[in-house]
């Protein structure tokens, strides 16, 4: 599916927003960003594109300005937090209940501007819950503090956090569990599950989770 391609202006400079529309009656808008370490064309972002059209959601695959100028390293927290509220604060205006949420650092942005976005939930993929190696350096007050219902899928064998090293998680937050996958929802070849099957645990999730949520809404 080819998406609609649109911009949105930010403080930060511009960022562009791929529209995956929704077949039939739109129940909902799901808009994602991506990582430090890439951008949409990361195979869950894509997959979940691909998925949720089908039921009623459209999917918004936005881009960083940072990644749009073409510069390789992300910027700091503040700046990507000003260059992701204008857009999905232009995406509220489609009339149905927005869910926004990202991969990796992409999930950070969503869970400390859930809130300011007027967003009805947060969807985190491949959360970080801390650098590999330094389960000292937690940002599960990230997660914590989006006072939001929240997804949280996650790899079994992620190194920025496994699911078992995930705190005790707020009323309203599910944790599901992609087995085998490491941060990028990789598998072994030999594992318990192919990487058609991590993907469509992923869209699995967020797809029943995004319309219990408009559901909820309407």
């Amino acid at each position: 599916m080819e998406a609609e391609r649109t911009t949105v202006r930010t403080p930060v400079g511009e960022a562009r927003v791929g529209w995956y529309r929704a077949v039939g009656e739109q129940r909902a808008v799901v808009a994602l960003g991506h990582g430090a370490g890439g951008g949409v064309e990361a195979p869950d972002l894509q997959a979940v594109a691909a998925a949720l059209p089908p039921l009623g959601i459209t999917v918004a695959l936005v881009e960083q300005p940072w990644r749009v100028a073409g510069r390789r390293v992300a910027p700091a927290p503040r700046t990507l937090d000003a260059g992701w509220l204008p857009v999905v604060e232009e995406l509220a205006g489609e009339g149905v209940p927005l869910l926004v949420g990202g991969r990796s650092a992409g999930a950070r942005v969503a869970c400390r501007t859930g809130r300011a976005s007027g967003a009805a939930g947060v969807v985190a993929l491949a959360f970080p819950l801390h650098p590999p190696g330094k389960p000292e350096r937690s940002r599960a007050e990230e997660l914590t503090g989006a006072e939001l219902p929240t997804l949280v899928v996650q790899g079994a064998r992620d190194p920025f956090g496994r699911p078992e090293e995930f705190p005790d998680l707020p009323a309203g937050t599910e944790l599901v569990t992609v087995p085998g996958a490491d941060h990028g929802f990789a598998v072994p070849k030999r594992g318990a599950v192919t990487g058609q099957e991590a993907l469509a645990v992923i869209t699995g999730a967020v797809g029943a989770w995004a319309l219990r949520m408009s559901a909820g809404r309407e």
